[in-house]
């Protein structure tokens, strides 16, 4: 598809998701608020600037592969895949409901364009890095991107397959970190401390970037160092605001796993709406 370069139509986007995950949310009552607002701009770029894919044929054998491994972030994605135009924007509506495609984990034979189920935390990992080796052996030239949690890589599979990675000097194996510093029981430096993550990852023999997950500019440039990178793996550590540009969201546990109510729906698209007026206005 067409790529997007323009930064402000991009700004553009990741407010128009973020727009449909509260209207999404508010529909089905139940669902994930403060991961999926926080990666609105990753998938925004991902989707309309840096992957190479086709919505028209999602199946092509050149597509760069994307893995969600943190799935219940799902509607994050569902949003950016239907505004790219997988699927009508108008099932964005069906979230969680009995007998929808979009289904509260990813589903990979429900909807096109999902590369993998996901579920049990860390597999995604795993997973990735067995398609980086596939590809490898079979000289293909895309690349597998694997958006993880951070309060996720807690599991020991993920470092596990850190070291498979390393060891096999996959540079087409991309992890893209989620590193909003909160998981169900709080802040992640509490629960099990991740700090320095980006030593960790030099250790286990990643080339490293961090980058602001919010900004579209560091995003985009983020990505772009990530596809030169040879003979290694490449970990990019993305701080992102859970609940990012909704007050009452930002940056508060509380609402890891749970939706907005109709009147918090009505506050939150009131914000998100002044927000785009100031993106239109150039503020």
């Amino acid at each position: 598809m067409e790529k997007i370069t323009e930064i402000k139509e991009l700004k553009l986007m990741s407010n128009t998701i973020r727009k449909d995950i509260i209207e999404m949310l508010a529909e089905a009552k139940s669902g994930h608020s403060a991961g999926s607002l926080g990666m609105a701009d990753m998938l925004a770029v991902l989707y309309f600037n840096t992957l190479n894919h086709d919505p028209k044929n999602p199946e092509m054998k050149e597509r760069d592969r994307l893995i969600l491994s943190h799935g219940h972030v799902c509607p994050v994605r569902y949003a950016a895949m239907a505004r790219a135009g997988f699927f009508p924007v108008e099932e964005l509506k069906t979230l969680r409901k009995l007998g929808t495609r979009l289904q509260g984990h990813p589903h990979n034979l429900a909807l096109p364009g999902i590369e993998s189920t996901s579920g049990p935390l860390g597999q995604g990992t795993s997973l990735t890095a067995g398609i980086a080796l596939a590809a490898k052996m079979d000289n293909k030239k895309f690349k597998v991107f694997c958006l993880v949690g951070d309060g996720e890589i807690n599991e020991g599979q993920a470092w596990e397959a850190f070291m498979f990675a390393a060891k096999h000097k996959l540079d087409n194996y991309i992890i893209v970190i989620d590193r909003n510093y909160i998981q169900i029981d709080g802040n992640t430096e509490k629960v099990m401390p991740l700090d320095p993550l980006d030593k960790k990852f030099e250790a286990f023999n990643f080339h490293v970037i961090t980058c602001n997950g919010n900004s579209v500019e560091e995003l985009i440039d983020a990505f772009e160092k990530a596809k030169k990178v040879e003979g290694k793996p490449i970990a990019i550590i993305a701080n992102t605001i859970p609940g990012k540009d909704v007050s009452f969201i930002e940056g508060k546990h509380t609402w890891h796993g749970r939706a907005p109510n109709q009147e918090e729906k009505e506050k939150a698209l009131k914000e998100l709406n002044e927000i785009e007026k100031k993106i239109k206005e150039g503020e």
